[in-house]
C-alpha cells in the first residue's frame, strides 16, 4: 500500500461544500473524560453443518465465515469457546419467555479500542497502550468504536442488526453525567449496558466485545475479502489508501477501511473530503459486512486446518459475559443457520448532527451527533420488530406524578410545557430550574428508578432533540441531571423540541400537533422553526436534518465486487 498522503488537504473541498479545514476533530481533552455469541447431544449430522459461518453470523456480525466441521471440529470448537474471557455484566436482562417475543434476544456487539492486545508491528499502525498520549501512542482509553446491537427473534426468525452512534451525546452515560455514548465502555461494559437501557429503552441480554488483533487475524485466516472501490479512497489516521476497482483487501487493509472516519476520494482528478465522519464509517462498516457474509457463503472453506485456525483466533479474543454459555450459542446457530445476510435489516439509530463544536457547560466536545424523537423510537420499534410498547401504551397519565424543570433560561417554555403535559392528563406537580448547558441542548425526560415505561409515555408526545435518562434518587455530586426527589418523571427543557397531542406510532404514523415548544428541527417533523425566546438564531441553523435510518451508500462507497 502507498503512504501517499492526500495532495493539499487544506485546499480540498469537501463533498457538501465545507472546507477540509472544517473536518471533524480526531480528538479532544478537557475537564470532561473523552474516554467514554443444542446441547451437544444432537446428531452427527447436525454437528457437520455449516458451525462456523452460523456461529460467527450470528454472535459477532464482524466475523462471519462458512466451514463444516467435523465431529472433532466441534469438540474443538467447545475447546476453544472456554479460552473466551468471560466477565460479569451487569444489568443484563434475561430474555422473556412468553409472549409474542418469547426468547429474543438482543446482543450488545463491542469494537474495543484497546491497543493493549496489538502486537509491536500493529501497534506502530494503530498505537499502543503505554507510553505519552500521542496521536500514534499511549492510547490508554477503552472506549467502544463500534456499538452494533444485534436482535434474534424465533417467533419470526429475523436477523436485525441497529448500530448507535459513538459520537451520540446523551446523560448517564458515565455516573449520571453527560457524555459521548462510546465514553461509556471506559467505566466499563456494566455502565455501557445501563445507558442504553436506560437511555434507549433497549434491553440488552448478552455482551461480546472484539478487539482489532482478531479482526484482522480472521480476515486473514480467510483469505482476505474481496471489495470494490468506485474511487480512490484514503483517510491517513486509519491507514485506508485504495484504488479503484476489485481490491483483495487482507486484514489490515479491512480494518483501515471499517475504521475509517476523515476519508478523502478522488473524482475526475479532483480530491475531496467525504465529511460523513462516523456515520459514513458505520455504512462503509455494514457494507464490509454484508461482503464478508456473502463471499464466505458462496465459496466456503471445509479445510479442518483454516476451520481450527478461525476457531482458534476468535474465542480466545473474545470478552463475553459470564451468562453467554456454548449451549446459548448453538441454539443461535441452529435457529438462525438459514438467513440470508444481504436480506438483514441494518440500521443506524437516526441523529441530528451540529455542525460545528458542541459546547455544553462551556466545554467544547467536537464534533457530536444529536438523538431525535420519534425517529429514535421509531427506529428501535422496528429494530425489536414491536409495533407499539404495551407498557408504555397501558399507562394512565393521571398516575405518572410530573415535575417540569426550566433547562433553558426560559420560564415562558417551561410553563406552556407544563401546561400541554397537564392537557394530556398528566400529573404536573412540581417545577424548578436548571442551568442552562448551552445554545444547543436536549430535552431531558428523566425518571425515577422503576420508571422507565412511564418515560416512555411521556417522550412518546415529544418531537425534536429529547432523551431519556433515569435519575439518581438522591444528589450525586457533579451529576448534570437533578435527582428524582420523588417525582416519577421530571421534564428538563431544552433547546429544540415539540409536543404532540397524539402517542407516536412505532411504524411512523400521523402526528397532530397540540403546540409548539422550542424551536423546530429540520426534518424532525416537529410543528414550526421560531427558536425559543432567549435562543440565539443561529442555533437551529447549526443543525443538520434527521439522519436516514437506512444505509445510503455514497457514490465513493465500497461495495461488492462486479462478477
Amino acid at each position: 500500500m502507498s503512504t501517499l498522503e492526500p495532495e493539499n488537504p487544506e485546499s480540498s473541498q469537501l463533498s457538501t461544500g465545507i472546507s477540509a479545514s472544517a473536518a471533524p476533530p480526531s480528538g479532544a481533552s478537557g475537564h470532561k473524560s473523552w474516554f467514554r455469541l443444542r446441547s451437544a447431544g444432537r446428531s452427527r449430522h447436525w454437528i457437520k453443518r455449516t458451525w462456523l459461518r452460523r456461529l460467527t453470523l450470528v454472535l459477532t456480525s464482524l466475523v462471519v465465515v462458512g466451514a463444516t466441521l467435523s465431529l472433532t471440529e466441534y469438540a474443538y470448537f467447545q475447546h476453544e469457546f472456554n479460552k473466551a474471557h468471560k466477565i460479569n455484566v451487569q444489568h443484563l436482562v434475561p430474555p422473556v419467555t412468553t409472549g409474542l417475543h418469547a426468547n429474543a434476544q438482543t446482543i450488545l456487539l463491542i469494537g474495543s479500542t484497546s491497543r493493549c492486545a496489538l502486537n509491536g508491528k500493529q501497534s506502530q499502525a494503530f498505537g499502543s497502550c503505554s507510553g505519552p498520549a500521542t496521536a500514534t501512542t499511549g492510547i490508554t482509553g477503552v472506549n467502544s468504536d463500534v456499538m452494533l446491537l444485534l436482535h434474534t427473534d424465533p417467533a419470526t426468525g429475523k436477523v436485525t442488526v441497529l448500530s448507535l452512534p459513538r459520537d451520540l451525546v446523551l446523560y448517564n452515560v458515565r455516573d449520571y453525567n453527560f457524555h459521548k455514548l462510546d465514553a461509556g465502555l471506559s467505566s466499563g461494559p456494566s455502565q455501557l449496558v445501563a445507558a442504553i437501557e436506560q437511555d434507549l429503552g433497549i434491553p440488552i441480554n448478552h455482551f461480546v466485545e472484539l478487539n482489532f488483533d482478531t479482526f484482522q487475524n480472521v480476515v486473514n485466516t480467510l483469505g482476505g475479502v474481496k471489495v470494490y472501490f468506485p474511487d480512490r479512497v484514503y483517510d491517513k489516521l486509519s491507514g485506508l489508501n485504495e484504488q479503484p476497482g476489485c481490491q483483495l483487501l487482507n486484514g489490515f487493509q479491512a480494518l483501515s477501511l471499517v475504521r475509517a472516519r476523515h476519508m478523502y476520494y478522488w473524482q475526475s482528478g479532483a480530491q475531496l473530503y467525504d465529511g460523513t465522519g462516523d456515520l459514513g464509517r458505520i455504512i462503509r462498516t455494514h457494507e464490509f459486512l454484508r461482503l464478508l457474509a456473502s463471499q464466505v457463503a458462496a465459496q466456503g472453506l471445509g479445510n479442518i486446518i483454516t476451520d481450527n485456525q478461525i476457531i482458534g483466533e476468535v474465542f480466545p479474543n473474545l470478552t463475553i459475559d459470564s451468562t453467554l454459555t456454548s449451549s446459548n450459542m448453538s441454539n443461535l446457530i441452529l435457529n438462525y443457520h438459514g438467513v440470508n445476510i444481504d436480506k438483514t435489516p441494518q440500521a443506524t439509530l437516526p441523529n441530528i448532527e451540529d455542525h460545528t463544536n458542541y459546547i455544553y457547560e462551556g466545554y467544547n466536545y467536537g464534533s457530536v451527533v444529536l438523538p431525535s424523537y420519534p425517529q429514535d423510537q421509531q427506529a428501535i420499534n422496528q429494530f425489536l420488530d414491536y409495533k407499539s410498547n404495551p407498557a408504555a401504551d397501558a399507562v394512565k397519565p393521571s398516575s405518572v406524578s410530573v415535575r417540569v424543570v426550566d433547562g433553558y433560561n426560559d420560564p415562558a417554555v417551561a410553563a406552556s410545557t407544563a401546561t400541554k403535559l397537564k392537557a394530556l392528563g398528566y400529573n404536573v406537580a412540581g417545577s424548578g430550574t436548571w442551568p442552562s448547558v448551552g445554545p444547543v441542548s436536549e430535552t431531558v425526560i428523566e425518571y425515577k428508578p422503576g420508571h422507565l415505561v412511564d418515560a416512555e409515555s411521556l417522550i412518546s408526545h415529544f418531537s425534536g432533540i429529547v432523551s431519556m435518562t433515569q435519575a439518581p434518587t438522591t444528589s450525586v455530586a457533579g451529576s448534570d441531571v437533578p435527582a428524582a426527589n420523588g417525582y416519577d418523571v421530571t421534564v428538563i427543557t431544552g433547546s429544540n423540541f415539540s409536543i404532540t397531542a397524539a402517542q407516536q406510532s412505532g411504524s411512523g404514523g400521523s402526528h397532530h400537533s397540540s403546540g409548539h415548544h422550542g424551536s423546530g428541527t429540520p426534518g424532525s417533523g416537529t410543528s414550526g422553526t421560531t427558536p425559543v425566546s432567549g435562543a440565539p438564531s443561529s442555533s437551529v441553523s447549526l443543525l443538520g436534518p434527521v439522519s436516514a435510518a437506512s444505509d445510503p451508500k455514497l457514490a465513493y462507497d465500497p461495495r461488492a465486487c462486479h462478477t
